[in-house]
């Protein structure tokens, strides 16, 4: 389907490289959606373990980290790790961290989607993994199961699965979030729409050619999700 708008374009605009910009758009607002997703998501799995701690030491910190970037934009975000860090020296003065990551802009979005989409995963798996059944857990000590065992062959398991229609939203908002890369002069899809805009003074085919591709990409992702819940979920789903 992404390619029948790929030809569609080629009559709709004549110029050489615009079409040739679209696919490349599209490809990379698929990266970031994955990249940033599966970061978010491995960084997250551990945090909302440890935020469910009772130590406040442990816990507090992940609770700050995860309300700052769940309660500011996530534009804000991008700006803050772009273009504030750099108004520190010691920022400057890294070496390293400023000269390869920090001055890159794909590498800043990237690390500004994956955090934002950790804080809000953080909250999904802690939601899930603390309203664990009580008879899913006293079963699993009748087996004689250590702590251990016990949240890797109980708690864990049964906490991703009621988690997964929640995080499926979420992957959906990253996708949406994305569009935001743009802002960096990145040519995500809407990058893309903005750049034939510019050179058309023709705003709506460019925008609503963006808003069905982001719509096919959710839909993909909606399959996804369904075709892992169904598989996962069968046990909870009503039997008539």
């Amino acid at each position: 389907m992404i390619e029948s708008f790929y030809y569609t374009l080629l009559d709709l605009f004549p110029s050489d490289y615009l079409p040739d910009d679209f696919l490349p758009a599209v490809w990379l607002t698929i990266k970031l959606t994955a990249i940033a997703s599966i970061a978010g998501l491995v960084l997250a799995i551990p945090l909302s373990i440890f935020a469910l701690s009772k130590k406040a030491i442990i816990r507090l910190p992940i609770d700050a980290f995860s309300y700052f970037f769940r309660g500011t934009p996530l534009l804000v975000q991008i700006y803050l790790i772009y273009f504030g860090l750099g108004q520190f020296e010691a920022i400057r003065n890294s070496g390293w961290l400023w000269d390869n990551i920090l001055t890159d802009a794909y590498k800043c979005v990237l690390i500004a989607f994956t955090l934002n989409t950790c804080a809000y995963t953080i909250e999904i798996f802690k939601g899930a993994l603390k309203h664990t059944p009580k008879g899913e857990i006293e079963a699993g000590i009748a087996f004689g199961m250590s702590k251990f065992t016990l949240f890797r062959r109980v708690i864990f398991p049964s906490g991703f699965r009621r988690a997964l229609p929640a995080y499926s939203n979420e992957v959906i908002f990253m996708l949406h979030g994305t569009a935001q890369a743009s802002v960096l002069t990145l040519v995500d899809i809407l990058g893309w729409a903005r750049k034939v805009y510019s050179i058309t003074y023709s705003p709506f085919i460019p925008f609503l050619i963006a808003a069905l591709v982001y719509l096919v990409l959710t839909f993909c992702l909606v399959a996804i999700f369904r075709y892992c819940e169904r598989r996962w979920l069968s046990h909870l789903q009503p039997t008539y």
